[in-house]
């Protein structure tokens, strides 16, 4: 517990700084968002009259302070937008008897409704998009790595290994258009791009990005786990257990990959964390309208509030992953956990 608590408090600390970061890097960026609001033809007294709305005029460190006492406050338990309009822009994350704990990311400069909507519609599609390339990535990667460290110096292993270093070196987007050349124009088998408008359109559109992030990190895993088992299979309680008469695939499985899944957890961890911030690449070539895609326009747009948002969601996932990954460790290999304090 003692441990969980310091690592608990580390990340609020880990959340604050990237999120106080972002806030500088967004307030010094060239540019304003007043003007990019009101258009480029707008008259400067309509430029000057939006960015007292947007409180873009006040100093920095003001902004700042207005930022954190919003993001999180106690309000009513039940949000009446008309009755509160304080409350318009919230969402409430944590009742608290007749009082709650709200979360406000604010309004969005260009599309002028709460943050937290935006985020809430595109939260879920990035989960999924996420999930679905980690099984991806771990089903090829673990199978593939397996296979090659059973069969060490064969031609399957060479093939293996190979093909997990040419997944490493393609990037993200050439996979990407590579896959929607075959499989949608070529083959005309999946959408080439967006997001459908039924549930059966979202799962054939989530199938090209998910392969893509799946190759990208099978490739990856398939490195790691074929080198940690080839190290593990070669350890004395291993032929202990062959000498035993356990069968090859109970030594595999049950003595060789169960103790190389602990890098393998650490890079699950981090990766689904990330990911779950938005894989900002696939999302933007398939047009996925997930947390990356809006990340991007954001950026693109100056769009202060989201920016933070997406950075506080991307830092939020990441974080958590971390303190799941650290509970996993234990479970995994007891003496982990004991050697801790």
């Amino acid at each position: 517990m003692t441990f969980f608590l310091r690592r608990l408090g580390w990340s609020v600390f880990v959340v604050w700084g990237v999120v106080s970061i972002a806030f500088v890097v967004s307030t010094v960026l060239p540019g304003d968002p007043a003007r990019m609001v009101a258009g480029a033809q707008a008259r400067p007294a309509d430029v000057a009259r939006i960015r007292r709305q947007l409180g873009l005029g006040d100093p920095a460190v003001v902004q700042y302070a207005r930022f954190w006492k919003r993001l999180v406050h106690l309000g009513p338990r039940v949000v009446d937008t008309e009755a509160d309009p304080a409350h318009a822009t919230c969402a409430v994350v944590l009742p608290l008897g007749g009082s709650a704990v709200h979360i406000d990311f604010g309004k969005s400069f260009q599309k002028r409704q709460p943050v937290v909507d935006l985020v809430a519609t595109r939260l879920p599609r990035t989960l999924a998009l996420a999930a679905a390339g980690m099984v991806l990535q771990l089903l090829l990667g673990l199978g593939s790595g397996v296979f090659a460290a059973t069969r060490r110096g064969s031609w399957l292993d060479a093939f293996l290994v190979g093909s997990s270093l040419l997944g490493i070196s393609t990037p993200t987007f050439l996979t990407a258009l590579l896959l929607q050349y075959v499989f949608a124009r070529g083959l005309g088998w999946l959408p080439i791009d967006g997001f459908g408008a039924t549930l059966g359109e979202h799962a054939r559109c989530l199938v090209l990005p998910a392969l893509t992030l799946g190759v990208y990190g099978a490739a990856y895993y398939t490195r790691l786990v074929r080198d940690e088992m080839v190290v593990l299979l070669q350890e004395d309680w291993v032929r202990t257990a062959r000498a035993k008469g356990l069968s090859p695939a109970q030594v595999v499985l049950r003595h060789g990959l169960r103790n190389a899944l602990v890098p393998i957890v650490t890079a699950v961890g981090l990766d689904f964390g990330a990911l779950m911030g938005g894989a900002v690449v696939t999302e933007t070539v398939f047009r996925w309208p997930g947390l990356g895609e809006l990340s991007v326009k954001a950026l693109l747009d100056r769009d202060g509030p989201v920016i933070l948002a997406c950075v506080i969601v991307t830092s939020v996932m990441i974080v958590g992953t971390h303190v799941l990954v650290d509970a996993a460790y234990a479970r995994l290999d007891p003496r982990v956990g004991h050697s801790r304090p």
